[in-house]
């Protein structure tokens, strides 16, 4: 089902049903997700309900990772998707969420400890993925080949393939929720600012398969502005991503006033017929960052810490602390929000560029992986020769460049007129 349509209340519902009401003595009701953080949402609205609920409040005990009922000895709790978390359980009842990024190891390690009980039940529910090889996958085309077996069920919400993206009847087959607690307006904004492939995928229920590039041809050069000029002391942000051999470097720039405006600084790039030795030259970046320190008022600089650690060190104790930001660009819970926000930001051409044509390389060799924090970018294949670092970089450098224009933005006066604001 797509995003927004109550597939976690859904499921809080059936295993709040399965803690209280199904007379199984003992029951245990497991809520099983990637990671603690996304388990506990089905059980935050479990506890939520019985929280509002006199009766059900009377029967049991909350605690911090799990409800007991006393009467019956039941109990509901959170775990990650971790095969030995699961080990040594008898649930009557296993909620999986997201199953597009659930183990396979993890599945199984649930099913067959449900197998134990006969009434047992397990309920996955996630969005569609964009590949062939995972657990949710391999459940969908069981479903759709076996609808004979009485053990097992599927149900799918989606939009028909061959729909446009902004057909918005298909929206209504896609999401039961929407022009009820899922409201159209917002789809009809994202339609426009969105990527087609994250837009089938996640609102209308839609498999996507190598979804490719990572923006839309043409978008990135019309955001081109070579006319732009970096002032001195204009009020920057700074971001250095790459590694020091086999590889390319970049530091960027992004401008903290708006409308954003990103500038390559400088970039290392290995010579086609360099040594197998070669090395970005330390002594180089180093001298271009205290220059641009010097000529500009530089509010930060954020760098991957990857082969670059005794540099940042070196930075912090020369700039201080507070303007010098570790930032690991393999964390998809940063990269994925950020990623986004530049995709948004192109596609709505609310930042700029200097134009710059190996930057413009490095985004053309960008393609989307999807994780649960959102989409980020990565190589064609991890051995590939054409670079992203500076599609990297470019990513960062907003993101901080709008952390910094939001935290400096001045605040409105608010005056209460009548008692209201």
């Amino acid at each position: 089902m797509p995003r927004g349509n109550g597939k976690s209340g859904l499921a809080a519902v059936l295993a709040a049903y399965h803690l209280f009401a199904d007379n199984v003595e003992g029951a245990e009701v497991l809520c099983v997700a990637t990671n603690e953080r996304q388990a506990g949402i089905t059980f935050g609205r479990v506890r939520r309900m019985i929280e509002l609920s006199p009766q059900l409040s009377a029967q049991c005990q909350i605690y911090k990772d799990r409800i007991v009922v006393p009467s019956t000895d039941s109990s509901l709790l959170t775990l990650p998707s971790e095969p030995d978390a699961l080990q040594g359980y008898s649930p009557s009842f296993a909620c999986v969420d997201e199953l597009e990024f659930v183990r396979e190891e993890t599945w199984e390690a649930v099913t067959l400890a449900c197998g134990k009980n006969e009434r047992s039940q397990v309920f996955g529910i996630s969005t569609p993925g964009d590949t062939h090889a995972s657990v949710l996958r391999t459940l969908v085309r069981y479903g759709r080949e076996h609808p004979e077996d009485k053990g097992f069920y599927l149900r799918e919400f989606a939009a028909p393939e061959s729909c446009a993206i902004d057909d918005e009847r298909a929206w209504e087959i896609a999401n039961p929720a929407l022009n009820d607690f899922l409201k159209i307006e917002p789809l009809r904004h994202e339609v426009l600012t969105t990527r087609q492939s994250s837009f089938r995928r996640f609102r209308l229920g839609q498999w996507v398969e190598n979804a490719g590039a990572w923006l839309p041809a043409g978008v990135w050069d019309e955001c081109e502005d070579s006319t732009r000029q970096i002032v001195l002391k204009e009020p920057v942000v700074l971001f250095l991503d790459g590694s020091f051999n086999d590889d390319s470097t970049a530091l960027l720039g992004c401008t903290v006033n708006r409308p954003h405006h990103l500038f390559v600084v400088q970039m290392w790039e290995k010579p086609p017929n360099a040594r197998d030795d070669w090395r970005v030259p330390r002594d180089e970046l180093n001298r271009t960052v205290d220059q641009s320190f010097r000529r500009w008022n530089v509010q930060e600089l954020a760098a991957d810490p990857y082969m670059l650690r005794s540099e940042i060190e070196a930075w912090a104790k020369r700039y201080g602390n507070k303007r010098v930001l570790v930032y690991p660009t393999s964390t998809p819970s940063r990269m994925g929000p950020a990623t986004e926000r530049m995709t948004a930001a192109v596609l709505e051409q609310t930042v700029t560029h200097d134009g710059n044509p190996a930057l413009a390389s490095h985004v053309a060799n960008a393609v989307v992986k999807f994780t649960r924090y959102g989409d980020v970018i990565t190589k064609e294949k991890s051995k590939s020769a054409k670079k992203i670092d500076a599609a990297v970089s470019a990513i960062g450098a907003l993101d901080r460049a709008a952390l910094h224009a939001n935290a400096t933005r001045p605040r409105r006066n608010l005056k209460v007129v009548g008692g209201t604001w």
